[in-house]
């Protein structure tokens, strides 16, 4: 594994991070701090500032006060500072992609050729879309006019999971940005780097209070962002458990919230598939970011007539996947985001073997030192098991055979969640009847895991409120105005 210390200074984290209100990067409140660690080597990276609830107070605080002249700045001008983030971001791709890799364990490749291009494009993306966004004026009859106007929200409260901590970031601040709103905005206690330093690019180009970062614990820094009154909007990506909760602290202020929470998708390979797109496919589905995904295609099932075959080729897949040092360019899966989360997810493998699956492949720890996990299939499922029905997130895939097109509707459908998915058919009248079919937000259809911006994503069921990476999360960011005006001069004569 590399180390910390082999690393060009200018790919090295910072030795410390502080929390950014108001412009101004400062201590919390309370001195209280944390470590952030590599989860591939166990090495500190930073000590970073832990928030309590006076710095919630005066981050909330300092985004009011920064919500009148930044509201009404012009989609032009917000446009072009959403461009100059952009540039900025990119202009550091390998710094943010390194440091990410070192928080998170995921592959460089990745972070080089995903999280960090797919988080500028982010930024491009809505800086374009709210130079094309327009409002609305209806004439009611000849002597009344109807105008609609989208006005900013207000200040928005908002909480990103560890799995992808600069994308995620991107996908809550370039819309909430776009739109006119102030934000408050705390990362995941596990993997706060990237986000600190994003928010050290903001910072060079947005007046003071317009972004404010915090780092801390979800039980706590979180908690006090839940409890505050001074937030408009919360928006979360997380768990569901953790969603109930925001939802819930939405609720009680009678504010909007939008969630963004898990999955248990199904990839549904029928037999005209091309076989060996579909076993990649099968691979990118659930091994990408460790299947650390809230879209992973953690279920996949195969038509029956193809079965043997298929699981064949998944296996010679599988064990071929190179896994280890997430710095090397040439590592195609790399570390879970800790150890504990690395036991939980060995511990589903016995789960599913004892209630009579088999392991095909893997189901065990990756070398002996880090969180690595190897490929993991389990087979021969059935579709009320434990590992077909709870999110392991991780590398381990329930195989699920099937034999009709209205049975594999049935199984995908028979789960509480209904994020993602995909089906693989060369005959496109029944992979559209089948992605019609299945009750989930986001189908594909022979390919996976393919997120760009301009496509919406977000959940049916347990798995999600509201649509993010397109021009429709506008609509969550902002709050319609009616301006209702009479040109006749005659009185009615109702009094």
């Amino acid at each position: 594994m590399k180390l910390l210390k082999e690393l060009s200074e200018s790919l090295q984290p910072q030795q410390k991070y502080q929390l950014l209100i108001n412009g101004q990067w400062r201590d919390g409140a309370s001195g209280k701090t944390f470590t952030s660690v590599n989860p591939a080597t166990g090495e500190q990276l930073a000590v970073l500032a832990e928030a309590d609830q006076t710095d919630v107070d005066l981050a909330v605080k300092s985004a009011w006060q920064a919500f009148p002249a930044w509201s009404k700045t012009s989609p032009a001008e917000r446009s072009a500072l959403l461009l100059k983030v952009a540039d900025l971001l990119e202009k550091e791709t390998e710094r943010f992609a390194t440091l990410e890799t070192l928080d998170n364990g995921k592959p460089i490749r990745e972070t080089m050729n995903v999280d960090v291009p797919a988080s500028v494009d982010h930024f491009r993306y809505f800086a374009g879309v709210i130079r094309a966004q327009s409002d609305e004026a209806d004439v009611i009859d000849e002597d009344t006019l109807s105008i609609v106007l989208s006005e900013p929200i207000g200040v928005v409260g908002q909480i990103i999971p560890w799995n992808f901590p600069l994308l995620m970031g991107a996908w809550k601040i370039a819309p909430a940005l776009a739109a006119g709103n102030c934000i408050v905005i705390k990362p995941s206690r596990e993997t706060s780097i990237s986000l600190i330093e994003l928010a050290r690019v903001l910072n060079e180009v947005l007046p003071a209070g317009v972004v404010n970062v915090l780092t801390g614990s979800g039980a706590t820094t979180g908690q006090y962002m839940l409890d505050h009154e001074g937030f408009s909007k919360l928006a979360f990506t997380g768990s569901t458990d953790i969603g109930y909760d925001v939802a819930k602290a939405a609720a009680e202020k009678l504010i909007p919230a939008t969630l963004e929470l898990g999955g248990k998708s199904a990839n549904i390979v029928f037999e005209d598939a091309q076989m060996d797109k579909a076993v990649e496919g099968a691979a990118i589905g659930i091994l990408f970011n460790q299947g650390q995904v809230c879209c992973a295609g953690s279920r996949l099932l195969v038509q029956r007539s193809i079965y043997d075959k298929f699981l064949e080729q998944l296996k010679a897949k599988f064990e071929s996947v190179k896994v280890g040092d997430p710095l090397d360019p040439n590592t195609q899966m790399g570390c879970q985001i800790n150890e504990k989360h690395m036991n939980k997810i060995l511990s589903f493998v016995g789960v599913g073997t004892s209630q009579g699956a088999r392991l095909l492949t893997g189901g065990e720890r990756f070398g002996n030192e880090g969180a690595f996990v190897k490929p993991t299939a389990i087979v021969d499922c059935k579709p009320d098991m434990k590992i077909s029905c709870e999110e392991v997130f991780g590398p381990v895939l329930a195989v699920i055979p099937f034999d009709t097109e209205e049975e594999a509707v049935k199984i995908a459908n028979d789960s509480e969640f209904g994020l993602g998915g995909a089906v693989w058919s060369r005959d496109i009248n029944r992979a559209l009847r089948v992605a019609k079919g299945v009750r989930t937000g986001r189908m594909w259809v022979n390919c996976y895991n393919q997120l760009p911006a301009h496509a919406p994503f977000g959940g049916y069921k347990k798995s999600g409120i509201g649509r993010e990476t397109h021009k429709m999360i506008l609509e969550a960011y902002t709050q319609k105005k009616n301006i209702f005006i009479s040109t006749s001069e005659k009185l009615t004569g109702l009094f």
